[in-house]
């Protein structure tokens, strides 16, 4: 497993088309710092740019997912340097986010503040039964700021992400899976298998088709219907010019296994 950061807080591995990001700071629940950070970023840069790579499973070390933004380096911001922190989140965010590759979060415990907002910017979420997601900011006489008042509003509605941000309250797995937080929650032992199952199970699409399906819909939600309907039909009709598309309608037609090759 190769540390992405040279600092061993980012550990990255890859199997196939599937890259599983570690984030390993147990010790402090993996709480988001700027190392982190600006590990993570290294990492989903790198990634980003390897076209092997078509899935990203990405997970905690220990018993957190990531417990939070890091309070001891917080604490003495003054604004400028509060919003340059928020900056730098939202940054690494929005990259991990706008990957080409599918991104799954394995949420395998505490998901609070920056680890809630972490899984938010992924594009799939699966937890463990001992996953706890929560944006407990009001505590701290803060409020989010990698993204939770807008991407929370986006995945849950605004009247159940306003309750979550200004209650403070932890949400347990199942809550999380029924109000949308997650997809499905997995014994603890098992949720990294599973996601590496599902995870290898998109790897084995046609990756230029599974790609089109992801922007679109990411291009669609900030778009009325109508104007989403369109870029689909686009997307739709130019997957027809792909070989990747010729070769796996002609392996059904011809009941055989498709081998695709991303053009």
């Amino acid at each position: 497993m190769a540390d992405a950061s040279n600092t061993g807080l980012i550990l990255v591995e890859k199997a196939g088309h599937v890259a599983t990001v570690t984030i390993n700071r147990p010790d402090a629940l993996n709480a988001l710092n700027g190392a982190v950070l600006s590990g993570l970023e290294l990492a989903v840069d790198g990634l980003a740019s390897d076209p092997e790579v078509r899935v990203v499973i990405l997970t905690g070390t220990g018993k957190a997912f990531v417990a939070g933004a890091d309070i001891g380096q917080m604490r003495d911001l003054d604004p400028n340097g509060a919003r340059a922190f928020a900056a730098m989140g939202h940054r690494v965010l929005d990259k991990l986010s706008g990957m080409r590759a599918i991104v799954i979060a394995a949420v395998n415990g505490f998901a609070l503040g920056g680890g809630c907002e972490l899984s938010l910017a992924c594009d799939l979420v699966y937890a463990s039964a001992k996953a706890r997601f929560g944006q407990p900011e009001v505590n701290l006489g803060l409020m989010p700021g990698f993204g939770g008042t807008q991407r929370l509003a986006r995945r849950v509605g605004a009247m159940r992400a306003l309750e979550l941000t200004t209650t403070a309250r932890m949400v347990k797995a199942d809550e999380a899976k029924a109000i949308g937080l997650c997809l499905e929650v997995f014994a603890p032992e098992e949720l990294l298998e599973k996601v590496q199952g599902i995870a290898a199970g998109i790897a084995s699409k046609a990756p230029i088709a599974v790609r089109a399906c992801k922007g679109v819909q990411t291009l669609g939600l900030e778009a009325p219907l109508a104007t989403g309907n369109g870029f689909e039909q686009d997307a739709f009709a130019l997957l027809f010019a792909s070989t990747d598309a010729k070769e796996g309608m002609s392996a059904f037609l011809e009941k055989r296994a498709a081998a695709f090759t991303d053009n």
